[in-house]
């Protein structure tokens, strides 16, 4: 039920977080007692490398806590990590896709440990060779090599206390004997996430609000296991399993609703209040299975790499939704309405990659691949509707969706000179999907096509002026292609006038993405970015004025002088998921990563500008053909983002550090309105002891990281969102290392699912 309240409400944690990266390149927490005997943080022909291996930091920390701290990475909400100016980023581990979902990808890295990495690298435009979508970069995780053999592992225990106190625990091993290599991962915790939602829409004739609490508990559980064989001197063979599971049972929302309507024979309004009460069971499955072959076919590098996948995800969610007539206080007069519905998905991939990578004398590369995906996802969903007095409504639908997608792509990269390099490619890629419904309410769901063909270009090149100075420049085109929830035609109520429609129509919408970066001593960016979305993929408000009969206390129709039922007007909110025209993103952004005062004080500190160009309209609700005062969003805005990281060392023996972070991003337009300024500052102190490691985090001390949005239309209508997330918490953890720290790492292998696995959420 959450979900149905993040959508819908506001899509907040999706659009405030997918705007505030822009600030993210300003979101780079520092790397403590850095000793600079070479280039910390630099550029090269496509990407930014940020080498940590000598920073105390990384020991008794997590992958997840020394990526929030790495230039042009953040993470506002410690769930997703940002690049600077992009959508989303996509974890990769030596240059291979990590094989699992979102989520729990999220909690191998906050229980995978740091002392492992080499460096961090940073791909704001990726190449042709990368399969990724709409404007969405790349961090690449080096790991270090180990030499011998042996046994290690890290133990890792927290308590997290926001709202809600919530815990977990870790074990992470690494095993390699001679050509065989084992690494496996298993991670357990429990929480309690708690929002705060004011909703508010209308305009002069009738409005609604909503205020209420959401409350959901959560229990994971999830790990992975790879298996790494060498079968000869330039070939290895490669299992990795993924699993997690999530459980989300007894999930509440109750929100309490003034609806207010003007009586034109009255001459006055006219106030009503209901409470909505959803109570939500959940759980959700994620396994896949990836068997690689890599073979290294020269001295020079050259090497082909074939990938075979399997990917099950399976979601069992089933929603309460309870409509009380209710009092000025809130007490419950009677029930008017129970919604009962049973949404399950399950989705189906097998996947398949080819790769091969050429490398010439004289600096020149050449890659060529293929890759294949075939995607089931089947959602037999079930919707009940309960009414006092009226007969039962039943409004089932099976959707099966289907998708087909080839992919080919040519790069060729090429060293110039010691000064300039460049790089040239591209991407075609074929998409086939049928989507099928049984839904004869709807007909046009019964049997939807599509069929598109895309040629994606790609240009960068690097340009290394002297030792102190560094341009490039980069050129990408991509598809963002529809998540699977966000095609599957459900209903997602949140009370009895305001609901989340997604969209089977929903199309592919394009990307085309520029960026200019100059550095100057390794230490001084300038970032300039220039992205068109067109035909974006967004979440957009309508409403419009339903009429409805006026009913007593006992819930029976008021009458009048005519003896006909009396009419007052209601106010309809749709979220609707849709294609909303283009948009325009430009930034440019000045940062400087240094240390200062031999070393006690490393500072990341970011000023930029954002501009936003608006073009939607939207007046049809495209899943029913109904006609609505239209809804427009065609406005610019500028604003400005500051964010500083600081990492303080507070003894010579380097095993105290205090960490001190702050960001600001003042209000800027997005697609549902104005989103009001965000701001956090974050406290941190730990301390190395052998090898325990003790830290404790405080985030947004000063509780003002609370999401506001409001528009206003011309026609009059209004919306306004305000979500609070209890961002505010504080987090005390113990780590231990144990082992031969010097076991060489297993590979970690790319997954042939890896693209789908993004859609599944």
């Amino acid at each position: 039920m959450k979900k149905i309240i993040i959508l819908a409400a506001a899509i907040s944690g999706i659009v405030v977080f997918a705007q505030e990266k822009k600030s993210d390149t300003v979101k780079a927490k520092s790397i403590e007692g850095i000793t600079i005997t070479k280039q910390v943080f630099k550029k090269q022909s496509d990407r930014f490398v940020y080498d940590v291996a000598a920073s105390p930091v990384a020991k008794g920390n997590t992958t997840f806590d020394l990526l929030k701290q790495t230039p042009l990475l953040s993470s506002t909400d410690d769930k997703t990590l940002k690049i600077a100016g992009k959508n989303n980023a996509l974890i990769y581990i030596n240059g291979r896709k990590t094989n699992m979902d979102a989520e729990s990808l999220v909690q191998l890295l906050k229980s995978t440990p740091a002392e492992n990495i080499q460096k961090i690298e940073v791909i704001t435009v990726p190449g042709s060779e990368y399969q990724v979508e709409s404007s969405d970069g790349i961090i690449n995780i080096v790991m270090k090599k180990k030499l011998s053999d042996g046994l290690n592992g890290n133990m890792r225990m927290s308590n997290m206390q926001n709202k809600f106190n919530g815990s977990s625990a870790s074990l992470s091993i690494n095993y390699r004997k001679d050509k065989l290599g084992i690494s496996g991962n298993i991670f357990s915790g429990e929480n309690i996430q708690a929002q705060s939602y004011v909703l508010r829409n209308g305009n002069d004739m009738s409005s609604n609000e909503s205020v209420g609490d959401i409350i959901d508990p959560n229990k994971n559980l999830g790990g992975y296991l790879n298996f790494d064989y060498q079968l000869t001197d330039n070939s290895n063979l490669a299992l990795t399993w993924n699993s997690w599971y999530n459980k989300s049972y007894n999930s509440t929302v109750d929100l309490f609703n003034s609806i207010r309507s003007f009586d034109t024979k009255e001459n006055a309004y006219i106030t009503s209040y209901t409470n909505s009460r959803n109570r939500e069971d959940a759980k959700s499955y994620n396994n896949s299975v990836n068997l690689n072959y890599e073979w290294k076919t020269d001295s020079l590098g050259s090497k082909l790499n074939i990938n075979a996948a399997y990917l099950n995800y399976r979601r069992f969610q089933f929603t309460d939704n309870k409509t009380f007539i209710a009092d000025q206080y809130g007490n419950d007069i009677r029930l008017a309405q129970t919604v009962y519905q049973d949404l399950p998905q399950i989705i189906n991939n097998v996947s398949g990659t080819v790769d091969y990578i050429k490398k010439f004398e004289k600096d020149l590369t050449v890659s060529v691949g293929a890759n294949y995906n075939k995607t089931k996802t089947d959602n037999d969903t079930k919707y009940d509707t309960y009414r006092e007095g009226a007969a039962v409504v039943f409004n089932p639908n099976h959707f099966v969706y289907d998708e087909n997608i080839y992919g080919l792509y040519l790069t060729v990269e090429k060293k110039l000179s010691d000064k300039f390099s460049g790089k040239i490619g591209a991407r075609y890629e074929i998409t086939n999907s049928l989507g099928t419904s049984d839904n004869t309410q709807n007909p046009e769901y019964q049997n939807i096509k599509r069929s598109y063909n895309n040629f994606l270009p790609y240009l960068s090149f690097n340009y290394a002026i002297n030792d102190k100075n560094n341009i490039s420049y980069s050129f990408s085109s991509r598809m963002r292609r529809p998540s699977f929830w966000e095609i599957n035609p459900v209903r997602n109520i949140l009370t009895e006038d305001n609901y989340t429609q997604n969209n089977p129509f929903v199309k592919a919408s394009s990307t085309y993405n520029q960026e200019f970066t100059y550095m100057f001593k390794s230490s001084y960016f300038l970032i300039l970015n220039h992205s068109f979305f067109k035909d974006q993929i967004t979440q957009v408000p309508l409403q419009r004025d339903i009429l409805k009969e006026r009913l007593d206390d006992q819930g029976k129709p008021i009458l009048g002088p005519n003896g006909k039922p009396i009419m007052d007007s209601y106010k309809q909110l749709r979220y609707i998921r849709t294609n909303f025209g283009d948009k325009q993103e430009m930034s440019a952004m000045l940062g400087v990563q240094k240390t200062f005062f031999k070393q006690y004080l490393t500072t990341n500190f970011n000023i930029g500008v954002q501009y936003n160009i608006n073009n939607g309209s939207l007046s049809v609700d495209p899943t029913s053909g109904d006609v609505f005062p239209i809804y427009e969003n065609k406005r610019k805005s500028a604003s400005m983002i500051i964010q500083t990281n600081n990492t303080i060392r507070l003894d010579k023996k380097k095993t105290w550090f205090l960490g001190v972070n702050y960001f600001y991003v003042d209000k800027q337009q997005i697609e549902l309105g104005m989103l009001k300024n965000l701001m956090s500052l974050d406290l941190s102190i730990k301390k190395n002891w052998n090898d325990w490691t003790f830290s404790l985090n405080v985030t947004d001390v000063l509780k003002t990281n609370v999401v506001e949005i409001e528009d206003y239309q011309a026609n009059g209508n209004y919306n306004y969102v305000k979500n609070d997330q209890f961002r505010r918490g504080m987090t005390f953890s113990i780590v231990y290392n144990f082992g031969n720290q010097k076991v060489k790492k297993v590979r970690d292998i790319e997954g042939a699912s890896d693209a789908i696995k993004s859609r599944t959420r």
